[in-house]
């Protein structure tokens, strides 16, 4: 039997997925997380041998959980956390920690640069803001000695993760990304989905330190020199998270919508090979490319989601693991105690449809007798308000009721933030079999791009498992929670 590696890279830890190459059926994935790092306030970094390490740690330890060997694997794909940004070495070596997408410190030079807004926008489909990679490229190549001194001896490659992975799996031999990433970085022009000289003059980042930038399903080079596989394994899909979840998801088709809770949120409507340009703050990104046609889609993006749940967890240490918030938060039986506790989990700014790198988190309406597990609904309740702001733009942007929402990630799985959120929106929450999605679509990419299967064929493998349709009873109460939500975001932050 023949399998398909799916390396799913994260903003916190690593997943391994073994796929069945003939039935595509999901098989077996495992996890290791990897340290964040926090130099400064609003900085995160990440270190690329630390991430390097889990890839390795998970493929060898889930081929020895399943009794499989390396030469089973038909084919990898990859997909990554996106605008993080990586500098390296053409012997693969990290000239500095990757800097992560969470990252605030390029706001200033985002400012500097806000008369640029409106044509950089036109051209890339982005909000000029600090998420973005070609951000974070200027910063390392003004204020890293490590990589001024690889540029200036022609030694400097840049890459987000998935470029990374690519170039250590192939031993140097690849240094390559695809559409979905690269439009991501406020370098690439959304038509064209090649880099921009306009925007690299910008950006002030050298051509040649770029990756090429490839279809999404294709042979983007094969295995080399590794110690967990053998060489001649070819990686044949490479897709951004986001745009790999919409992958698996089924999400092929112009009008299909997508939610990831993850580390953020993320909201994926597929527009087609129609370039949309938002009007009320969403963003517009490459969903796919593929024999040389884009396709295209609307995105709100939320910085913040299971990230919150991490901090109460390792922060405040209210919580033992990020899965007891459900139980913890389902002792507040009288929502009346909730009337004012408000969670605005801005941590890291706000993203779409209001866009304030300023913002930061708070927790607000407390009095004497709130207790954690107060705090833990209030947690709950601001990541589905979040993803109500994302949900209420879109319908905005298509001038359309949306109806049904199809959620994946790990805290799609949390009951009670479903039926929250269904309340909140007042949509019908639909749940895939397959809750990892993103590594699924991964796979999925992998098997059109090595001609195991066709597009199409998506559609017929996703299947559903759970709905959730909200609870009547709590619909005021929310409709409460909503305009204070507006209220404090507009107060404070806008």
């Amino acid at each position: 039997m023949n399998y398909i590696l799916s390396i799913d890279q994260g903003t916190t830890g690593t997943t391994a997925v073994l796929i069945d190459a003939n039935t595509m059926n999901f098989v077996d994935k495992l996890n290791k997380e990897f340290p964040q790092i926090f130099p400064r306030p609003s900085w995160v970094e990440h270190n690329l041998n630390d991430i390097w390490e889990t890839v390795e740690h998970t493929v060898k330890q889930i081929l020895k959980n399943n009794n499989i060997t390396s030469d089973q694997i038909s084919s990898i794909g990859i997909t990554n956390q996106r605008e993080t940004t990586c500098a390296f070495k053409k012997n693969g070596i990290p000239l500095s920690n990757a800097i992560v997408w969470q990252d605030r410190r390029t706001s200033e030079f985002c400012n500097s640069l806000s008369e640029k807004k409106d044509y950089i926008r036109k051209k890339t489909g982005l909000q000029l803001d600090s998420y973005f990679s070609g951000t974070k490229m200027n910063w390392l190549l003004s204020n890293n000695e490590n990589v001024k001194k690889a540029y200036e001896n022609k030694d400097l490659l840049f890459g987000t993760i998935d470029t990374y992975l690519l170039y250590k799996l192939s031993a140097g031999q690849s240094h390559k990304t695809e559409a979905s990433n690269a439009s991501r970085t406020l370098l690439m022009d959304l038509e064209t989905t090649e880099w921009c000289d306009d925007l690299l003059e910008i950006f002030k980042v050298p051509r040649e330190t770029l990756p090429e930038i490839s279809d999404s399903f294709c042979n983007f080079g094969v295995t080399k020199d590794l110690s967990f596989l053998p060489d001649g394994i070819p990686i044949t899909g490479i897709l951004g998270d986001q745009q790999s979840a919409l992958f698996g998801q089924a999400g092929l088709k112009s009008g299909d919508l997508k939610c990831t809770y993850g580390t953020g949120a993320f909201m994926l409507l597929n527009t087609g090979t129609e370039i949309k340009e938002s009007q009320h703050g969403l963003l517009t990104t490459v969903a796919y490319k593929e024999n040389g046609v884009a396709y295209y889609a609307l995105e709100g993006s939320t910085y913040i989601c299971g990230a919150a749940v991490q901090w109460l967890r390792d922060n405040l240490e209210i919580i033992k693991n990020s899965s007891d918030i459900e139980d913890l938060a389902r002792k507040v039986k009288n929502l009346d105690e909730m009337e004012h506790v408000m969670f605005l989990p801005f941590f890291t700014g706000i993203g779409s449809p209001y866009w304030s790198s300023d913002a930061k988190a708070s927790i607000l309406g407390l009095t004497r007798d709130t207790k954690k597990e107060h705090i833990a609904r209030a947690c709950l309740d601001g990541m589905a308000l979040s993803i109500n702001d994302l949900l209420q733009a879109m319908a905005l942007d298509t001038n359309e009721e949306i109806k049904t929402l199809k959620v994946d990630g790990g805290a799609a799985l949390n009951e009670l933030l479903m039926n929250i959120q269904s309340t909140i929106s007042q949509v019908e929450i639909i749940r895939p079999k397959v809750i990892e999605t993103t590594a699924y679509g991964a796979a999925l990419a992998s098997a059109i791009g090595a001609g195991m299967i066709k597009k199409e064929k998506v559609l017929e493998l996703w299947k559903k498992s759970d709905s959730f349709h909200g609870n009547k009873g709590e619909t005021s109460h929310y409709e409460m929670k909503k305009e204070k939500w507006t209220h404090y975001i507009k107060a404070l932050f806008l």
